[in-house]
């Protein structure tokens, strides 16, 4: 059943050794999970959108997607045995004082740990959005789980229940700055410290 919801929520990252399949080892990009409580608002069914902010009252972000409702499963275009194109993505509610985005997709249910699609970097703060297939706007992309530069879609273990993909946009006051071989969850966690806003899509995905 898809849940419409949301979740109030310069790098130098190393380059890991290739990795075809979210299911073998990749120590270098995630360590341990990252399942965090969600905090659902009372959105229809139906709408596409997810939502942002955090217990502590930070500003959120709204981020969203037409090819996908949040929590809803994403089509297999997306997924890295289809096209293998990543998503488009829409935001707005972005401060006016943020220096710069960063985008990050990762899933926190891969059996090695939390695992790296997607990690953008120094996004324009006036951009409202991406389409299909191409880098936010000003963005610099990093290297995924995979191995690979940019976008790595979806490849859960055949026969796992639907992992979550968690789509995070942070607005930052500044360039984050990021210890070598920082983990995805090393970057999520100093974009949460730093942001001034953030905001949360999840789609799911199943083989």
């Amino acid at each position: 059943m898809d849940l419409p919801g949301c979740r109030a929520p310069g790098l130098g990252l190393p380059r890991p050794a290739a990795v075809h399949r979210e299911e073998a080892p990749h120590a270098p990009v995630g360590a341990g999970r990252s399942d965090r409580p969600l905090r659902w608002a009372g959105r229809p069914a139906g709408i596409i959108a997810g939502c942002g902010g955090t217990a502590d009252g930070m500003a959120g972000i709204e981020l969203r997607s037409a090819a996908f409702n949040d929590h809803a499963f994403l089509p297999d275009r997306y997924a890295k045995a289809g096209e293998n194109v990543s998503p488009p993505l829409a935001w707005s509610g972005v401060p006016g004082d943020t220096a710069e985005l960063l985008l990050l997709c990762e899933d926190p249910d891969a059996p090695t740990g939390t695992f790296l699609h997607w990690l953008v970097t120094g996004i324009d703060p006036a951009s409202t959005g991406v389409d299909s297939g191409q880098t936010p706007p000003g963005g610099r992309p990093h290297t995924n789980g995979f191995g690979e530069e940019g976008w790595g879609g979806p490849q859960p273990p055949v026969g796992d229940d639907a992992h979550r993909y968690f789509f995070r946009l942070y607005a930052l006051p500044e360039s984050l700055p990021l210890p070598e071989g920082a983990t995805a969850d090393d970057v999520r966690e100093a974009a949460e410290r730093a942001a001034l806003a953030d905001g949360t899509l999840v789609g799911r995905y199943q083989r």
